[in-house]
């Protein structure tokens, strides 16, 4: 398997996991059981997940390596805020205040600090590329996605970024799901909230035979952040993403279909376990009944990626490595 195809089943993954999980968002694990039995099958299109991941990809296919923040903060300002007139629809709350800050002259880090949602999972849901873009080293994916998290979050929402980063470079690299997880845990401080989670998550284990249902509990009990009106919550949302790949097995469909099942921010948590296992399974990994779903995105959330299909912006950022 070449890292063309490696990549295309990461993107595609990643898009799978969203649209698969957007009916099921802000849901609880007991609602999304009532309603569906276990969600299989994708009913619309992606999220901002996507479509901001598709931006990230091409600030790599420009910049590459010397990515900075700079070149991050510059690309919202020529790209993202002249084509939005008034609120943007669809995005988190960390995009949303970054693109306030950076109308009213502000720079990052400062971007990132002011609207006091640093710890969204924004950066998480985004940070896909920048592991494709770095097969088999998770430092330097981790010291990429951190220039792009730099500009719209801060603490533990760029740690969020950092750990999906680095487990997709490990699973670019071939690494199995247990390594994906220890790479994730590796470029990010062991004290940290994120790192903590991470770690309760992979202790709860496996699912039985017949008892999916006490695993989703147990989990929420190990991470999720109880009474909490939001739930894109990065250290949860990564933590339950790295439980769903090791609950796969790092099998795109297992580990997705069991991420969404989890509710709360379910599509960036399937997004993020598409991602991963797509990057380790390759294309023809991810369901074809799924990827005949996934078509150009529309640019609800971002108009400058409208028209893009993830295969495409695969086929880029692999053609630079």
């Amino acid at each position: 398997m070449n890292f063309r195809d490696k990549a295309r089943g990461c993107l595609l993954g990643l898009a799978a996991g969203d649209a698969l999980g957007a009916p099921a968002e802000n849901l609880p694990p007991s609602e999304i059981r009532r309603r569906w039995g276990r969600l299989t099958e994708i009913e619309g299109g992606g999220t901002d997940d996507t479509e901001y991941a598709i931006f990230a990809a091409s600030l790599l296919v420009r910049h590459g390596h010397t990515l900075t923040y700079a070149d991050v903060a510059a690309a919202y300002r020529q790209e993202v805020i002249p084509r939005v007139s008034g609120p943007m629809r669809g995005a988190g709350f960390s995009e949303l205040g970054t693109v306030e800050a950076l109308r009213r002259g502000l720079e990052p880090p400062l971007t990132g600090l002011v609207h006091s949602h640093g710890w969204s999972d924004g950066l998480a849901m985004r940070a896909a590329p920048y592991g494709i873009f770095c097969p088999g080293d998770p430092w330097e994916a981790a010291r990429l996605v951190e220039q792009d998290g730099l500009v719209s979050g801060s603490g533990e929402g760029i740690l969020g970024g950092r750990a999906v980063a680095g487990a997709v470079a490990a699973a670019m690299g071939g690494s199995s799901p247990e390594d994906a997880v220890t790479a994730a845990l590796s470029v990010i401080p062991a004290d940290s909230w994120t790192a903590r989670n991470i770690a309760r998550a992979r202790a709860v284990g496996k699912p039985g035979a017949d008892d999916e249902a006490g695993l989703v509990e147990a989990l929420h009990e190990a991470v999720v952040v109880k009474h909490y009106p939001w739930t894109d919550v990065a250290p949860e949302a990564v933590a339950l993403a790295l439980a769903a790949v090791l609950a796969g097995g790092g099998d795109v469909e297992a580990s997705v279909t069991f991420g969404v099942s989890l509710g709360r921010d379910a599509d960036t948590i399937g997004a993020i376990a598409g991602a991963i296992t797509g990057a380790m399974r390759g294309e023809h990994g991810v369901p074809g009944r799924w990827a005949a779903r996934i078509g150009p995105v529309t640019g609800k959330c971002l108009p400058v990626v409208a028209g893009k299909h993830v295969l495409d912006v695969a086929d880029e950022l692999a053609g630079g490595l």
